[in-house]
C-alpha cells in the first residue's frame, strides 16, 4: 500500500505533549505498513492489513453510495494514510481512523456495487486481514448490504434517562459552553499541505476551552481526541451536558480564492448561496460515508414542538453570531468579507440551545493556514471568542430575567 512519508511539525507537536504512556499504545493492534498492500483493479479489489497482533473485526457493504466497512477492536493506525485510489478502480476512495471508543473503522467507496470474496484474519506467525472484493449486478449487491450482527459491536445500549427541560441561563451560576471540533478520526475533514482540519479544530478547541474555564465558564468538548463522532452525537452531548450554547469549530476548504478569513455560520433549512451549501453537503457526507445512517427520526409532533422551541433561540444564536463577528472583528483578526452568513449543517440544528458555526478560516487559503498554525494568532482569536460570548451572555441573561417577569 502507498502511505504519506511526510509527518506535520503541528501533529509531531501534539504527539510529543501526550504523556508518554499515551505515545505507546503498547495495548493496541498497530498497522504495519511495510506488510500491507493495496490492489485495485477495475473488476476485483483487495486490501491486505499487516498488524502487530490479532484483533476481533467485521466487514460488510453499505449503499447509497456503495462502500465496504470494517471494523476492527482497535488499530492504532499511527500517520499511515492510503495515497488517492483513482477513479479507475472499484475502490474509488479509502480512509480509516478511530471510529468510537475502543473501535476503529475502515471504508473503501466504491465506484459500483460489489460481493466481498474474502474478509478473513490469518493469524500465523504475523498477523494480518485480507478483505478481498469483485463487481457484481446491483441486485446481487442489495441482497448482501447491511451491518452483521456481532456480539462484541451490538451490545444493548444503556437506557437514555429523562432529562430535565432545559433551563435558559440567567447569570446565576457560570455559563456551559460546549465546544464542538470538527471532524475526527475516521473523518479528517479538509486536508492541505498535509494539514487536517480535524487536528487543527481539536488544537484550537483545547486552547479555547482553557481561555473559557479561565474566564469563569464550564467547558466541554465534544470529542477531547482524533476520534469520530456523529452529528447527532454531537447534539445529544450539548444537551445532557446542560448546554447553554453550542459552538461548532471548523477550518474547511473551497475552490482557491473563494473564501479566506473567519466566519460564523447559522442554520438555514432554506435557501442559502452555493459556497454554503457546499459546505454543509461535505459535513453531513462525511457521516454518511463513515457509515452513519442519517435517515431523520422525528415524527409530525415532534417537529411542531422544536419549531416552537426554535421561535425563542434562533433569535439568541443570530444575536450570538453578531456579537462573536463583531469581537473577532474589533481584535483585528481576519474575517470574511461577509463575516455572518447561514447554511444547513445538521449540527446546528439544536432546538434549544443557541448554537453557531465558527469557521476559523479556510484550508484552502495559504493566508488562512499561516494564521491556522500560529500560536499567537489561535491565542489572539480565543481570546477575541470568548469576550464575544461574555458579551453575549450578560444581555442574554438579561433579556431572560425580563421574560420571567
Amino acid at each position: 500500500m502507498r502511505y504519506g512519508t511526510g509527518i506535520v511539525a503541528l501533529l509531531c507537536a501534539l504527539w510529543l505533549a501526550l504523556p508518554v504512556a499515551a505515545q505507546q499504545l503498547s495495548g493496541l493492534a498497530r498497522l504495519e505498513a511495510g506488510r500491507s498492500t493495496f490492489e485495485n483493479g477495475a473488476a476485483e479489489a483487495e486490501i491486505t492489513l499487516g498488524l502487530s497482533q490479532p484483533v476481533p473485526f467485521r466487514a460488510f457493504l453499505l449503499d447509497n453510495p456503495p462502500r465496504l466497512v470494517a471494523d476492527f477492536r482497535e488499530v492504532d493506525f499511527g500517520t499511515a494514510e492510503p495515497q488517492p485510489a483513482g477513479d479507475k478502480g472499484l475502490i474509488r476512495d479509502l480512509r480509516w481512523g478511530r471510529f468510537r471508543l475502543g473501535w476503529s473503522r475502515l471504508v473503501a467507496e466504491l465506484s459500483g456495487p460489489a460481493r466481498i470474496e474474502t474478509a478473513v484474519e490469518e493469524t500465523g506467525d504475523a498477523a494480518r486481514i485480507v478483505l478481498r472484493l469483485a463487481r457484481t449486478q446491483a441486485a446481487d449487491f442489495a441482497a448482501r448490504t447491511g451491518a452483521p450482527e456481532s456480539a462484541l459491536w451490538d451490545l444493548p445500549q444503556p437506557a437514555s434517562s429523562d432529562m430535565a427541560p432545559h433551563q435558559r441561563q440567567d447569570g446565576s451560576r457560570p455559563l456551559r459552553v460546549v465546544l464542538d471540533p470538527g471532524h475526527g478520526g475516521i473523518d479528517p475533514g479538509a486536508e492541505a499541505d498535509s494539514l487536517h482540519e480535524a487536528i487543527l479544530t481539536l488544537t484550537f478547541a483545547r486552547e479555547l476551552k482553557e481561555t473559557m474555564t479561565r474566564a469563569g465558564m464550564e467547558v466541554a468538548l465534544t470529542r477531547d481526541e482524533n476520534v469520530f463522532v456523529p452529528l447527532e452525537m454531537r447534539i445529544t452531548l450539548a444537551r445532557v451536558t446542560g448546554a447553554d450554547l453550542f459552538i461548532s469549530l471548523h477550518a474547511d476548504a473551497l475552490a482557491e480564492g473563494e473564501a479566506n478569513g473567519a466566519t460564523v455560520y447559522l442554520l438555514d433549512e432554506g435557501d442559502q448561496d452555493a459556497a454554503s451549501q457546499k459546505l454543509a453537503e461535505r459535513h453531513d457526507r462525511a457521516d454518511l460515508l463513515a457509515g452513519v445512517d442519517l435517515t431523520g427520526h422525528d415524527d409530525n409532533v415532534a417537529g411542531v414542538l422544536m419549531d416552537m422551541a426554535r421561535v425563542e433561540t434562533q433569535p439568541r444564536s443570530v444575536r450570538l453570531a453578531q456579537v462573536m463577528a463583531g469581537a473577532i472583528k474589533g481584535a483585528g483578526m481576519q474575517m470574511h468579507k461577509h463575516p455572518v452568513q447561514r447554511a444547513d449543517f445538521s449540527v446546528l440544528k439544536s432546538p434549544d440551545i443557541p448554537s453557531v458555526l465558527l469557521e476559523l478560516g479556510f484550508l484552502s487559503s495559504a493566508a488562512d493556514r499561516a494564521r491556522l498554525l500560529d500560536p499567537n494568532w489561535r491565542a489572539s482569536m480565543a481570546q477575541a471568542v470568548t469576550r464575544g460570548v461574555q458579551s453575549w451572555a450578560q444581555a442574554d441573561a438579561a433579556e431572560g430575567k425580563l421574560l420571567r417577569q
